[in-house]
């Protein structure tokens, strides 16, 4: 069938004004802070990309562990038509899914969602040249503002991979589900991936890896902010910094002043003492019954509750009450 034209809800201006915003707010907070959607130009995602086939990062080769293994299960529960994906970038993982839909028969419709117009338009043009019986229809939109424009009617089923959730915040997270439930209607399927609480020792190394490729990647924020912003950022002046919070159970980068500063970024004149950190990322780590609550607080009914063989990284198979 091919690939459709893409469907824009968010344009180059839309993103420049929510990098100004983002930048304004978290800059002259108390504590500093800057949302990890930031890192993902095309240098970051190509980082990113090289920080998920690091011996230290555990959650890509797990997560894709448990959708080798519980695919068939996945579409034989769900017999979904229409497969939808939120964040979706390259959708590597799903071809498992969707490998397993095609062996199976029924699959219409995939629709990957991302903040990028250039990502969605080559993936789109492989998956429709790799899966040609299927309707490959991309959105470019954010995920937590677009919910309302996914498509409608027939047995969805929303995946939400790679422990992305857990880069929101605990309120952020249940308005997203929420949110997510009033975009679904009764029956249709959720499928989200959550890294697991573990010990630290494993899960501090996937932030902060001996190569410094994580450090390079949580940098390239700063360099983001010099090229779109015109910001006067020294990403050498700031060390790369992750932190187990087992308060919250969530790892924290950060980056952190070498020396004190000032620095120009829009019309702010912003100061930095040494030591003093920017908080770049959140991830939280989950336990299976806490995102099991999570999920009923939010109108969803777990239905299957899958790991990897060493319990690392959880899939969560839930269905909209």
């Amino acid at each position: 069938m091919g690939a459709e034209p893409l469907e824009i809800h968010l344009d180059d201006q839309d993103l420049d004004r929510s990098l100004r915003r983002d930048v304004r707010v978290g800059l002259t907070a108390p504590e500093k802070w800057l949302p990890p959607r930031w890192f993902y130009d095309t240098r970051g995602s190509e980082l990113f990309d090289e920080i998920t086939r690091l011996p230290e990062y555990y959650p890509t080769r797990a997560e894709r562990a448990v959708l080798a293994d519980r695919a068939a299960e996945i579409v034989e529960l769900t017999r979904a038509k229409t497969l939808i994906e939120l964040g979706s970038g390259s959708s590597e993982k799903t071809r498992l899914l969707l490998d397993a839909f095609t062996h199976r028969g029924g699959l219409g419709t995939f629709v990957p969602l991302d903040v990028s117009v250039s990502a969605l338009t080559g993936s789109t043009t492989a998956l429709a040249a790799d899966y040609p019986g299927l309707r490959v229809r991309g959105i470019v939109g954010d995920f937590t503002r677009h919910l309302d424009r996914l498509p409608t009617g027939g047995r969805r089923l929303v995946i939400f991979l790679g422990g992305t959730i857990g880069n929101l915040l605990p309120a952020e997270r249940a308005d997203f589900l929420a949110r997510m439930r009033a975009a679904l209607e009764a029956g249709d399927w959720l499928l989200v991936g959550t890294d697991l609480v573990k010990n630290p020792a494993v899960i501090v190394p996937a932030y902060d890896d001996a190569a410094g490729v994580t450090a390079e990647f949580n940098r390239n924020v700063l360099r983001v902010l010099n090229r779109e912003l015109g910001a006067d950022l020294d990403p050498e002046a700031f060390a790369h910094v992750a932190l187990w919070d087992p308060a919250h159970e969530w790892i924290e980068m950060r980056l952190r002043a070498e020396r004190p500063m000032r620095v120009r970024v829009l019309d702010l004149d912003v100061g930095f003492a040494a030591g003093e950190e920017l908080r770049t990322e959140v991830s939280a780590k989950f336990r299976p019954e806490g995102i099991a609550a999570e999920l009923a607080t939010a109108g969803f009914r777990t239905q299957r509750f899958w790991t990897d063989p060493d319990g690392l990284f959880g899939v969560t198979l839930a269905r909209a009450a």
